[in-house]
């Protein structure tokens, strides 16, 4: 397997979906909303991607101002090339572009936890998350 490492190439709404459906990903994103997904993509600052030949295979999907924090949004691996080190070298691409104050910060699944506690995230209880239907009170 000869995997390629892209930094912001360009991945297509369709390639996204893919991907999305290939990997864990799918059921918690909404791989039904094109527009949505479209603009998810097109609007992340930093995307890492993976290649097996012109299909792609793994991506990291970050909001970041570069020095202080990173949000990693999305990371997914198609289910045919997890167990491969594809998500950490995605996750060390996406580390190796941010400056050296900037913390990669992520919400992980619940399946999840034990993987980014391997590799060296340590868990934060300090994450507050306002739905979309909810309003902010007074």
């Amino acid at each position: 397997m000869n995997i390629e490492y892209r930094v912001n190439d360009v991945v297509s709404t369709e390639q996204f979906v893919t991907l999305l459906k290939n990997s864990t990903l799918g059921e918690r994103r909404p791989v039904d909303d094109l527009a949505c997904i479209a603009g998810m993509i097109e609007n992340s600052n930093l995307v890492v991607s993976a290649w097996d030949g012109e299909q792609l295979v793994g991506v990291s999907r970050c909001m970041t101002d570069f020095h202080y924090a990173c949000y990693l949004s999305d990371l997914a691996v198609s289910k045919t090339h997890q167990g491969s080190g594809i998500g950490k070298q995605l996750q060390r691409l996406t580390q190796a572009q941010l400056g050296p104050k900037c913390k990669l910060i992520l919400i992980a699944a619940p399946a999840a936890h034990s993987y980014y506690e391997h590799i060296g995230f340590s868990r934060s209880e300090r994450c507050w998350l306002l739905g979309r239907d909810a309003r902010i009170g007074s």
